[in-house]
Order: structure tokens, then sequence, then C-alpha cells
């Protein structure tokens, strides 16, 4: 989802801080590279959902046009991933005190579970809908790819993450999800790599570590969420450029509903487990986790509507209306498919035009922003205030 970082934390004791040496001269591009944060990865997840969601959507093979569409905005996904990984390295190269200040700022960290999210899903739109242009091999072969590198950084920032808000502390806020569902995320698209594993220790030991990270996932899910509500709770409604991001916690919980509904299509063949059993297990579970879904949803919506009311501009927050509804998309499929109630397909339709809406609505944005140069701008000035003036009196 990018986001932007929340302005508010606590600050480190003064012991500390460390004075940032002040970046050398660039050219303009590079210099505007300053500014690119983590959260960039944000527009890759919700563009790939896009393609990926629209390609499930019941009925969408009788469409004519539909899944070339789909595959044009993978595409899309994947040439925006490979332009910002260069970005980010030579961020990296050429910023690498901001880099450094962003990796250990508890504001901003969570923000490289977007990057392992980003990897995935692109990867698994490999072989959902890009198999159709590069062959099957070759996506088999960039979905592990982007599978495995997404994974290893998400199971990393899980870890990591949590550690540094524990040891530098920061304000509560629904993006302290992101490190936490990257997993999810691995755990919902691997069952896709285990068909085309040779059958046997392979494909299980796959199946079963998509399992372990759905359970990792969807407790420490469980223990952010008691912190994000309890915020909202006491301390009242996020700040306007933050609200958006209430939007994240669908991610999980759509998320997890897909990665149920894999499970059940792959238990039968895999572990041999009855696929009535498998199916009862997939619709116990994903029926009230899409429900809830829908009331946070609504919650959501009424307080982003709120905040617009009051002022809520367009900033890079703006994506979390994108890949977390993109996964409500997908459950809303699996639980159609397994269920065979034409109601969950209708609830697929309608989450996807939202989501096509959210998409159009913040790339729109976001590319004006970058024509402009706003969005990567450093911080305006403070403007001076006048001198007095004092005249001498008789």
């Amino acid at each position: 989802m990018a986001i932007a970082a929340p302005a508010h934390r606590r600050p480190l004791p003064q012991s500390q801080q460390q004075p940032q040496p002040q970046p050398q001269h660039l050219s303009p591009p590079l210099g505007r590279l300053r500014r690119l944060g983590p959260n960039w990865y944000a527009p890759v997840m919700g563009t790939a959902i896009v393609g990926t969601a629209g390609a499930g959507l019941p009925g969408a093979d009788g469409v004519p046009g539909l899944r070339t569409l789909c595959t044009v905005v993978w595409a899309l996904s994947l040439a925006l991933l490979a332009t910002l990984l260069c970005a980010r390295a030579l961020h990296w190269a050429h910023h690498r005190d901001q880099a450094r200040a962003h990796l250990l700022d508890p504001a901003t960290a969570p923000f490289y579970g977007c990057l392992a999210m980003a990897l995935t899903a692109v990867g698994g739109g490999a072989l959902v809908v890009g198999r159709d242009w590069l062959g099957l091999p070759a996506a088999v072969a960039l979905d592990a790819v982007l599978f495995t590198a997404g994974t290893v950084v998400g199971l990393v920032a899980a870890v990591a993450v949590p550690y540094l808000l524990v040891v530098r502390g920061g304000t509560p806020s629904p993006v302290w999800l992101l490190p936490v569902v990257a997993p999810m995320v691995s755990a919902a698209l691997g069952p896709l790599l285990v068909a085309h594993l040779p059958p046997g220790q392979g494909q299980r030991t796959l199946l079963f570590a998509c399992f372990g990270m759905f359970g990792l996932s969807l407790l420490a899910t469980l223990v952010m969420l008691l912190v994000v509500f309890g915020r909202l709770v006491t301390t009242g409604p996020l700040p306007l450029v933050l609200t958006p991001t209430l939007f994240l916690v669908l991610g999980p919980l759509g998320q997890s509903t897909t990665a149920a509904g894999n499970f059940a299509d792959l238990a039968p063949h895999v572990l041999g487990v009855p696929h009535v059993a498998a199916t009862a297990v997939t619709v116990l579970y994903g029926v009230p986790v899409m429900g809830f879904a829908l009331l946070w949803l609504a919650l959501a919506g009424a307080l982003v509507l709120r905040a617009r009311r009051r002022g809520m501009g367009f900033t890079m927050t703006w994506w979390a209306f994108t890949f977390p509804v993109g996964t409500c998309v997908t459950g809303a499929e699996s639980l159609g498919r397994h269920t065979g109630l034409a109601a969950f397909g209708v609830l697929a339709v309608a989450l996807y035009v939202l989501l096509v809406a959210a998409w159009a609505g913040a790339a729109t944005r976001t590319v004006r922003g970058l024509v402009s140069g706003e969005l990567l701008a450093g911080p305006r000035p403070a403007p001076v205030a006048p001198r007095p003036v004092t005249a001498r009196t008789r």
C-alpha cells in the first residue's frame, strides 16, 4: 500500500540521536531519490493485485479481452517493480545516510513489508496471468525467484521490525501490520508453486512451510490489531494523512481467506486429506473472517469519509485503498468456488469495482505528483516572519 510514514513517534533520547551528514551535491534526478522510501513499493502491490484478482472473477473467461487487460496490468506491475528496485539501489548508493535512517526509524521501517509483498505479488501474478505471455516455464522460474526473495525479506521484516518497535518505540498505527502480514502473502501465493514441484517431499515441504507462515502471520496480526484498535478507542481517529491506512487491516483478513482456499485446493492431492474436510475447514474459517472484513470496510470507509470532509488531501497513503481491498476480492472468489454461492461472486465483483476505482484514483494522482515533482520534493522551508518595523515618534 506507498503509504506515508507516520509523522508522530516517540523521539529518541538525545544521547542516541546521531547527526546525519549532509548529502553531497548530486544531479537533480539523483537528488530527488533522497525521499524515495520503501513505502513506494505499495503501488507495485496495488497494481499487481488488480491484474490477478480480475482474472479470477466469476465468469471472467467469458468476458472478451478481460484476461488480456489483466495481463497488461500485471506487466505494468513487473515494470514498476524493476524500476523501483533500480531506484532504491541508487538510493542506497547515493543517499546511504537517509537509507540507514529509514531502516532504523520505527515510523518507516514497517514499510519494508511492502518490499516483500511487492515481490511475492508480482511473482504470483506471473503464474496467474503472466504465463500467457511468458510461457509456463519462464513464469514458473520468475515466480520461484520473486517468491523466494519476497519470503526471505518478509520473514526477516516480521522479526526485525517488531524488535525495532519494542526497542525504539513509536505511536501505534495500522502501518505496524505491514511486516507481519508479509508472510501471509507468501502463504497465500506459495501454493501456486506447489503444483510445479515434483511430488513428494518438495511439495509437502513447501505446503507445510505455507501453513507455518499462515499461523505466524495470523497470530502476530491478532496481537497488532489489539494494539491498533486500542489506540483508536483511547486516542480517537487517526490524523488525516494516516486515515487511509485503516484499510490495511483488510489485508490479513482477505489474504488469509485466500490462503485457506488455496490450501483446500491442494490438500487432497498433496496430503491425502478428503476434499470435503478441506473445503469445510476453508468455509468455516473464511466466511466469519470475510464477515469481519466487511464490517471493518464499513468502519474504515466511514472514517475516511469523515477525514475527507475535514480536508484530507492526496498522499501516498491512498495506496492503502488498493492491495487490501484486492485481497478481499480474491478471498470472496475463493469462497465462491468452495461454497458454490453466487452471492460471493457478486461480492467479489463489487469489491473489484471498488478496487479498480481506488487504483485509478491513486495512480492518477501519483503520476501527477511525480510529473510536478511534488511527491519527491523536500519539505518546504518555513516562511520567514517579517522583521518588525519601528518608527520614531515625536
